[in-house]
């Protein structure tokens, strides 16, 4: 029951801080922030059977926190924010390499999966090019880090064509609610017309991504 209650707090948190975000009050918004990534953290360690692919899980989970509150602080310090966002990017990146480590070695089909992955991770990324604007450096970044999610996502959908479990089911909608969630972020903090309610519906896939996720270790 404990862990339904860490689900809860965790969306109750989430949406007190994109309130807070909207009233753009920065201090207070990484502090709710961190509460509501603290509380999908506490949910993947109560649900952990300890397995080596369920603390990898829980160590992805982790580095989605640290990297949320890295994100929520360029608009605190604001003279370093290009900084702290590759630095919050990076730790995500980490994470969901974290999370590949956990599921893509019981990927059946492995090389198709990275062939699809690439393929669509082009093709998205030429798509997204079009609609922003912004540097080299963070281009780069955005593809190696588009790639990384569109790879998990991918892995997420054949490990639960291979075996419909229902741990493999929670993890690929989890995978696809993240990947949805980082397109909507690109478009809207690059994009020629960001606006808050894209914010909200990026920082909501997110988070019922990161709650799936961290959900999915309960019926691993």
């Amino acid at each position: 029951m404990l862990r339904f209650v860490f689900l809860a707090l965790c969306a109750v948190f989430a949406a007190f801080f994109i309130y807070h975000e909207y009233l753009e009050k920065p201090v207070h918004s990484v502090i709710l922030k961190g509460i509501a990534s603290l509380c999908f953290l506490i949910d993947g360690i109560l649900n952990s059977n300890g397995s080596p692919e369920a603390r990898m899980i829980v160590i992805g989970l982790a580095l989605g926190m640290v990297a949320d509150i890295f994100l929520n602080l360029r608009f605190v310090i604001k003279e370093h924010s290009r900084k702290i966002f590759l630095t919050g990017i990076l730790i995500f990146l980490a994470g969901h390499i974290v999370y590949l480590l956990a599921v893509f070695p019981e990927c059946p089909w492995k090389v198709p999966v990275v062939l699809i992955s690439l393929i669509l991770t082009a093709v998205l990324m030429r798509w997204i090019f079009t609609r922003i604007t912004a540097d080299k450096a963070f281009k780069i970044f955005g593809i190696i880090y588009v790639g990384a999610i569109v790879l998990l996502t991918v892995t997420g959908i054949a490990n639960y064509i291979s075996n419909p479990s229902s741990f493999h089911l929670v993890f690929m909608l989890g995978a696809m609610f993240f990947l949805i969630s980082d397109i909507v972020l690109i478009l809207n903090t690059f994009g020629k017309n960001p606006k808050f309610r894209n914010r909200i519906i990026n920082l909501s896939m997110y988070y019922i991504g990161q709650m799936l996720i961290a959900f999915s270790l309960y019926v691993m």
